[in-house]
C-alpha cells in the first residue's frame, strides 16, 4: 500500500464476493493534493476490501457477509473494488471514520459496525444508515458536506463522502485562544453554517444534531453542513417527535430535552449555540455534564453566558437564536440576511446594527439599512 498515507491488510486469501456497481465520481486534483501522497505508489495497490473490513472491525461474521440485492439497484452503491482506506481519524461508540481514496478521489470513509446481538440498537444504526443515505444523496450546495456512494454489507455498513482536510470546527476552536476570533471571522464562517442550513430547511429536512462537531472545514476554511444520521424530514419528524431524544444534550433545544413535539426552530436553537461558541471559542456549559447541562438549559432556563466583549447585535441574533418559545426564533433565511448586512458592515469598516427583534425579512432588512449603530461596541482582535 502507499508508503505513508495507508496500510495494507494482510489475512488468509478468502473467497471473493460480487462487488457492488460503481457510483460516478470525477477525479480532483485538489483532493490528490490533500492526501500528499506519492501517485505511483497507489497503482497496484488496492486490496480486498471485504479482508480490510474485517480486520478494522473485527467482523464475527466475515464468512458471511453478502453484498445486499438492494444496493445492486441502487445509484449510490460504491465499487469497493475502487477504494483505497487509509488511516482513521475519528471515531464514536460505532462508527469509525478513515481517510481514503475512491476512484482517485480523496474521501472520507465512515464505516459503522451493526451489533448483532442488540436488536434495538442494530434497528436504530440501520435507520440511522438509510436515513443518512437517503438525505445525503439527494443534497446538493456548497456548504453541504458532498456525498459520494455508499455500501451495505452487514454487519458493516458505510458512507463515502467527500475529505474535509481541516477535521471539524470543534477542533478548529479547540486551538484558538478564547474571545480570539475577529468579528469578519465569526462571520465568515456564521454564514457559512447558516446557508447550508437555509438550503437544507428548504429541502423540509430538520438536521436534529447541529453543533460544532458536525461542522466541517475544507481547504480554504469554508464550512460545509454534516452528520446527517439522526436528519429526517419534517413531516416523518412530526411522527417520530416522541419516540426519543435526538441530538446532543448540550446544543439540544430544551423542546427536544422535555421530549416535546418540536419543528424546525430546534436546528436555530442549536445555530445559536454555536454561534456562541464562534464568539467564545469554548465548549458550551463547559464544567457541567452533558446531563448537567440538559437540567440547566430545560429546567433553569440557563444558556452560556455571553461575554462582555461580544459585539451587542451578534450578543442580541444569539439570544433570538436560543428563545426558549420557539416561535420567536428567526428562520435562517432572516439570519442569512442579517449575517449578510453584518458582513458587509464589517467589510465597509461601519458598526453593526442593533435591533430590538425578528419580525419578517422585510422589516429586518429596513432595520439595518445603512448600518446605523445604536449602540456602541467592543472589537474582537484576532
Amino acid at each position: 500500500m502507499a508508503a505513508s498515507c495507508f496500510h495494507q491488510l494482510r489475512l488468509p486469501k478468502l473467497k471473493r464476493k460480487t462487488l457492488l456497481p460503481a457510483a460516478s465520481s470525477s477525479s480532483s486534483s485538489s483532493s490528490k493534493r490533500q492526501l500528499n501522497c506519492d501517485g505511483e505508489n497507489l497503482e497496484g495497490k488496492r486490496f480486498d476490501s471485504l479482508e480490510s473490513w474485517s480486520t478494522i472491525l473485527e467482523s464475527e461474521n466475515f464468512e458471511t457477509w453478502e453484498a445486499s440485492k438492494e444496493d445492486h439497484q441502487e445509484e449510490w452503491a460504491a465499487d469497493l473494488s475502487q477504494l483505497l482506506i487509509g488511516n482513521r481519524f475519528a471515531s464514536g461508540a460505532h462508527s469509525r471514520i478513515y481517510r481514503g481514496i475512491y476512484k482517485q478521489r480523496a474521501v472520507a470513509v465512515k464505516m459503522v459496525k451493526i451489533p448483532t446481538k442488540n436488536d434495538d440498537k442494530r434497528t436504530l444504526l440501520e435507520q440511522q444508515f438509510k436515513s443518512e443515505v437517503a438525505l445525503l444523496s439527494r443534497l446538493f450546495h456548497r456548504n453541504i458536506v458532498q456525498f459520494i456512494a455508499a455500501c451495505k454489507r452487514p454487519p458493516v455498513y458505510c458512507v463515502i463522502t467527500e475529505y474535509m482536510s481541516q477535521g471539524n470546527l470543534r477542533m478548529y476552536l479547540n486551538k484558538k485562544e478564547p474571545y480570539s476570533l475577529s468579528t469578519e471571522t465569526i462571520l465568515r464562517l456564521a454564514l457559512d453554517i447558516s446557508r447550508g442550513m437555509e438550503y437544507l430547511h428548504s429541502q423540509g429536512v430538520i438536521h436534529r444534531d447541529l453543533k460544532s462537531n458536525n461542522l466541517l472545514l475544507d481547504d480554504e476554511m469554508r464550512v460545509k453542513v454534516a452528520d446527517f444520521g439522526t436528519s429526517c424530514l419534517e413531516t416523518r419528524c412530526r411522527r417520530e417527535n416522541k419516540e426519543r431524544n435526538m441530538g446532543t444534550y448540550r446544543w439540544m433545544a430544551p423542546e427536544m430535552i422535555k421530549e416535546k413535539s418540536y419543528t424546525r426552530k430546534v436546528d436555530v436553537y442549536s445555530f445559536g449555540i454555536v454561534l456562541w461558541e464562534l464568539t467564545t471559542a469554548l465548549l458550551p456549559f463547559q464544567g457541567m455534564t452533558p446531563v448537567q447541562a440538559a437540567f440547566a438549559v430545560s429546567e433553569k432556563n440557563q444558556r452560556p453566558p455571553l461575554a462582555e466583549s461580544c459585539q451587542p447585535a451578534l450578543a442580541h441574533l444569539i439570544k433570538c437564536c436560543w428563545a426558549v418559545n420557539p416561535s420567536k426564533r428567526p428562520d435562517f433565511s432572516e439570519i442569512v440576511s442579517v449575517l449578510e448586512k453584518y458582513d458587509e458592515c464589517v467589510k465597509e469598516g461601519l458598526p453593526l446594527t442593533h435591533y430590538s427583534a425578528f419580525t419578517t425579512k422585510n422589516v429586518i432588512l429596513r432595520r439595518l439599512k445603512g448600518c446605523v449603530s445604536m449602540s456602541s461596541s467592543v472589537p474582537v482582535h484576532a
